[in-house]
């Protein structure tokens, strides 16, 4: 990873003693410091409780050895044990990560710890003086030596001692978060989301703490496999594959598994060679083709929505546009044959299902770009739905396709990108915007659809709730210097609901291993991989006088329509039921039936369901000897 700035101890290292006068007037000393002189042969253990310190200068004394417990000082960036007699060194030294130097000159060292491996943070290592192999100096003496042999010690860490150095990763709880409803038909999917961290960006200068081994390709692939095939999810959505990986070694490997896939790599491959192409990475998508058939896939660019809708905004174009992320979503159909075998009951509609995956753009100091390229990816996936239900004669509301995101954000849950998608929309002020002139922009993404007013607010016209919610995940992205929630699993509501996900890793044993950051030899990507197991309610109600009337969820009237309707054809004149109104009355003459005020979101546009019974755009019609009766939604109860 990218050294920090440091700043080296003053080598005249001037104090300062406090006066009597300051002491008694309740100054505080301030000292981060500590030099020994003096000969010195052994150490206090009180040493080892001055945890403040950042440099210690052991320096020029007669210690012939370092104590194990001189890790506890894990906040020293300087340690100078350089003209004593030391013969050896504790392993423990390698738990010291924040060691920027470390001075060992002229001591009788003849072999290293391979543990030093472990300082990844360390700019200089002082080696000169000691009788050391000329395998171990010949590497020092190299030019960029001090990182040469501290990769080397890292990987050859588990080849000295003959096994990996830590415990294999414990296994993550399964949390419980609902019961299945078995009153009801619904089909239960599970859904995993995992950013696999591509090749190129698993460098050695990004992961220092990981050995080069456990960074290659052809040791994580495996394991990152294992994980995809360990979770045996229904639907799999991957961040970070590279083309030639999908093609080569996913598709195929998935394939026969029973999966199918749709990928697109990020824009930049639109302008490369063939050879550059395969290594670019971008956004997959897989599913169980027993369970789902394709129905339509598709790709959206975020720069190319940029440069069509920047309405004259510099940031648009200067900001946003130049950033080749991507997001894709594909429309499927639930085999029908599959349901009604599981449920034991016939099923009227098809079941669509739209699932969305995307990367957004990655620096903190772009949470603009983040928060614009989600509403993008949103309206285009409400532009996909909206145009699916229409092409396919579906209901003409959003709800009508339910839809489950998943998503590496690169986004806090305190952000505004979260904002947006958990509570419907965000203000056009928001201080993620940073204070740039999106606003002309904005509204051709709000879901009142292109130049829609906003009244200051952008919205995404869905309900989505995330299937980790209250702190279930401390962290989905865990290395060495950032440890946050960035990636999501988001549902629909009402027709989707969570019961349970795949817990975190054991933080003991991140602890007790001393692990500071992820890739790892036990964990194959920087982040952590999400699983969910979502149920959908479906479209199934039963029959009266043989006709299925059509419902989806307890929160739609169709799905308690026939209690409705048998009482609707009795003697009643006017029904109250958990939300919804019957009314009835005599046809003929001039007298017409009454009915409430009406809310579309409610009842969707059908076509004729069969016999006596349809189902219009505000209503459902019965026809019963001469009696006609309407059911609609109560807005006064």
């Amino acid at each position: 990873m990218p050294m920090e700035k440091y700043d080296p101890p003053d080598v005249r290292r001037m104090y300062t003693i406090m006066s009597t006068e300051d002491a008694n007037s309740g100054k505080k000393s301030n000292w981060d410091g500590l030099e020994i002189t003096g000969n010195v042969r052994s150490l206090s253990s009180a040493l080892w409780s001055l945890t403040h310190l950042t440099s210690l200068h052991l320096n020029d004394n007669c210690l012939s050895r370092i104590p194990p417990d001189i890790a506890k000082l894990h906040n020293l960036m300087f340690l100078d044990l350089s003209s004593n007699k030391i013969r050896s060194l504790p392993a423990e030294l390698g738990n010291m990560v924040s060691l920027r130097e470390l001075l060992l000159n002229n001591n009788q060292l003849r072999v290293l710890p391979y543990e030093l491996g472990k300082l990844f943070q360390l700019q200089t290592l002082g080696l000169k003086g000691n009788p050391l192999s000329q395998e171990i100096m010949s590497l020092y003496h190299e030019a960029d030596g001090t990182r040469r042999l501290l990769n080397y010690l890292l990987d050859n860490l588990s080849g000295a001692i003959k096994r990996i150095s830590t415990e294999q990763a414990p296994s993550r709880s399964w949390i419980v978060l609902q019961e299945h409803d078995r009153t009801r038909p619904t089909a239960l999917i599970t859904v995993m989301c995992y950013n696999m961290l591509c090749d190129k960006y698993a460098t050695r200068q990004l992961y220092g703490y990981c050995p080069s081994w456990a960074l290659n390709w052809s040791y994580r692939k495996k394991a990152i496999m294992q994980e995809i095939l360990g979770g045996n999810a229904d639907i799999i959505s991957l961040q970070e594959v590279e083309t030639e990986q999908y093609y080569n070694y996913f598709l195929v490997e998935l394939n026969k598994q029973g999966y199918d896939g749709f990928f697109s790599p990020k824009s930049r491959a639109r302008t490369m060679s063939e050879s550059d192409r395969k290594h670019v990475d971008g956004c997959a998508i897989f599913f169980k083709t027993d369970m789902f058939s394709m129905v339509q896939k598709h790709t959206v660019e975020f720069n190319q929505l940029a440069m069509a809708n920047s309405e004259g905004s510099e940031a648009m174009l200067n900001r946003v546009m130049t950033k080749d992320n991507i997001g894709v979503a594909v429309l499927l159909e639930l085999k029908k044959e599959l349901l009604e075998m599981s449920s034991g009951k016939s099923l009227q509609e098809k079941q669509l299902l739209l699932v969305a995956n995307a990367h957004m753009h990655w620096d903190p100091e772009y949470s603009d770009v983040k928060l614009v390229q989600t509403m993008m990816f949103m309206s285009e996936v409400k532009n996909i739905i909206d145009k699916a239900s229409r092409n396919l004669k579906l209901s003409g509301e959003t709800s009508s396709i339910p839809l489950v995101l998943c998503a590496d954000l690169n986004s806090l849950p305190d952000s505004g990108v979260l904002e947006y998608l958990s509570t419907g929309g965000v203000d056009c002020t928001h201080k993620d915007f940073r204070e740039l002139r999106y606003i002309d922009s904005l509204t051709n993404f709000n879901c009142n659809g292109k130049n829609g007013t906003s009244s200051g607010r952008i919205t995404h016209g869905f309900k989505l709730k995330s299937a980790y919610e209250n702190g279930l995940m401390p962290h989905t992205n865990y290395t060495s210097d950032f440890k946050g929630i960035i990636d999501y699993i988001f549902y629909s509501r009402p027709e989707l609901s969570v019961l349970g996900v795949l817990g975190p890793l054991d933080k003991t044993w991140f602890m007790e291993n001393n692990i500071r950051g992820c890739p790892h030899p036990h964990v194959p990507s920087d982040h952590f991989s999400l699983f969910a197991q979502l149920e959908l309610a479906l479209p199934y109600l039963p029959s009266l006088n043989g006709v299925h009337l059509p419902g989806r969820s307890v929160d739609d009237p169709g799905f308690l329509m026939m209690d409705l309707l048998v009482r609707c054809l009795g003697k009643e004149d006017h029904l109250n039921f958990r939300g919804l109104a019957v009314v009835k009355a005599q046809l003929g003459g001039n007298k017409q039936p009454r009915s409430p005020t009406l809310d579309h979101t409610l009842l969707s546009n059908s076509t004729l369901v069969g016999g006596r019974v349809e189902r219009r755009r505000d209503r459902i019609e019965i026809r019963e000897e001469g009696i006609k009766a309407f059911i609609s939604p109560i807005t006064d109860p």
